[in-house]
């Protein structure tokens, strides 16, 4: 069996990706929590919330998808929050552009990116789903650096509970 070689843009491509693993999640950082997550630690989360609960009624690979590159783009632009001082508008086009920098040239980057931009913009029932894991991961992630730090992180907590939509991922926040 013939295997395609892999080429130095991919491999480039790649190694860069994986610098998600040294993103950390910005919002925990205003907290005492050791070691706070690192944005890649949270796509894999939910990435395996997908995996082991996603409705047969959904493209189970798209939800698994989105859920390991909806923050892609962290790698370029960094995880922001509220508390940084960048609009919503402002967060989204420096996303979108530094998403499309990360999947050019590659085989299924248009479908990607398309993608991405149903779970902003919440336009498919997958785009809907995988934003209630990444707020459910959320929500799940504050119980657990709550028990560990002693913090009061009510404000994710919270959140999580007004965000998630979805009524069977909500049950794990009531």
């Amino acid at each position: 069996m013939l295997e395609n070689p892999v080429t130095s843009g991919e491999k480039d491509r790649l190694k860069h990706a994986l610098k998600l693993k040294q993103v950390v999640r910005a919002g925990w950082t205003r907290f005492n929590i050791e070691n706070p997550e690192t944005v890649a630690s949270h796509c894999w989360g939910m990435g395996l919330a997908a995996l082991l609960y996603c409705p047969e009624e959904l493209d189970r690979e798209k939800v698994i998808t989105l859920a390991l590159i909806h923050d892609l783009a962290e790698v370029i632009v960094g995880d922001k929050t509220p508390y940084d001082n960048i609009s919503k508008e402002d967060k989204r086009t420096a996303e979108e552009s530094a998403l499309a920098v990360m999947l050019e040239g590659h085989p299924r980057g248009e479908e990607l990116q398309n993608w991405w931009q149903e779970f902003e913009d919440r336009t498919s029932p997958e785009g809907r789903y995988v934003a209630d894991l990444d707020k459910l991961d959320m929500g799940l992630q504050a119980e657990n650096y709550e028990i560990d730090s002693g913090e009061d992180l009510s404000e994710f907590t919270n959140a999580s509970r007004r965000m998630v939509k979805d009524s069977y991922l909500f049950k794990f926040i009531e």
